[in-house]
């Protein structure tokens, strides 16, 4: 519990320099994607805030159970408004043919993440095996999402700035969108899939 909880503050205070680094970058070189992808990580913020409480909930077996379906709720609806925003931002940006500018700053963090993201997914699934948690199970998953947007992010912005393809980013942005919003579902419906378990695991 202890070390759930530390991946969890480590994810808090990550994330919360990604959004603002991101938005920043975002606003500055008139980036769609990397406004994005900076909101994504307020709502990765969010799910970790749930996994934290979730963990200090662990007393009895009602507030557990209690705090797992709440907690999983909350993960699942970030899921949700991140597969609707992702939705609309790349439609917008191919309608529009928005062409940000080139963002070093905004490569930097995405490759960044995409370092960082797979270490503390890999760590929380850990946990989450562990204290046979659905809601930190979906709460690793939403950072695994993290790490495939910010492949997609990195992918966007360097094929952007080396060959002017403005249209590569929101095109794999709308491939992710079905996988989201699946994840998001399942968690809302108080159902996900623990990593290290064959068999789904459900509520009763």
């Amino acid at each position: 519990m202890r070390r759930g909880q530390r991946l969890a503050v480590a994810t808090i205070a990550y994330n919360s320099l990604e959004a603002v680094l991101s938005v920043g970058a975002g606003l500055f070189a008139g980036s769609i994607a990397l406004v994005g992808f900076g909101l994504d990580s307020v709502l990765e913020v969010t799910s970790s805030l749930a996994g934290v409480w979730r963990l200090r909930a662990d007393t009895t077996h009602a507030e557990r159970e209690r705090s797992e379906r709440l907690a999983l709720r909350v993960i699942g609806t970030c899921f949700v408004l991140l597969a609707a925003y992702v939705f609309v931002d790349a439609l917008r940006a191919l309608l529009l043919r928005k062409e940000p500018s080139d963002s070093p700053l905004g490569i930097a963090v995405a490759a960044g993440s995409l370092v960082v993201m797979p270490l503390l997914a890999r760590a929380k699934r850990r946990v989450a095996a562990q204290l046979g948690s659905r809601a930190l199970t979906a709460e690793a998953r939403q950072t695994e999402i993290c790490t495939y947007l910010s492949a997609i992010l990195l992918a966007g912005l360097s094929l952007n700035a080396a060959f002017g393809w403005w249209w590569a980013d929101p095109v794999a942005g709308l491939a992710m969108v079905p996988l989201i919003a699946w994840e998001g579902a399942e968690a809302v419906r108080g159902r996900t899939v623990c990593a290290d378990c064959a068999a789904p695991l459900l509520f009763d």
